[in-house]
């Protein structure tokens, strides 16, 4: 299984769009932590109002300029 397949098969559960709520759990950081991310720009969003929403290929994007994935 390449990279893609792996993130595919392990995001599948989750929306294309994400709340910071699932955004915390799929990274498996605090929701303060994951408001930080969001604040500081390394996970781009989109602000709806005051909620933030999170497309998931920018989680994807996240990890691999992390290497956290």
């Amino acid at each position: 299984m390449n990279q893609q397949e792996a993130y595919k098969a392990v995001f599948k559960e989750y929306p294309d769009i994400l709340d910071v709520g699932q955004m915390s759990k799929l990274l498996s950081v605090s929701k303060k932590t994951a408001y930080r991310l969001l604040q500081e720009g390394a996970v781009a969003s989109l602000k709806v109002g005051r909620e933030y929403k999170i497309p998931k290929i920018n989680i994807i994007r996240y990890l691999r300029i992390t290497g956290e994935g």
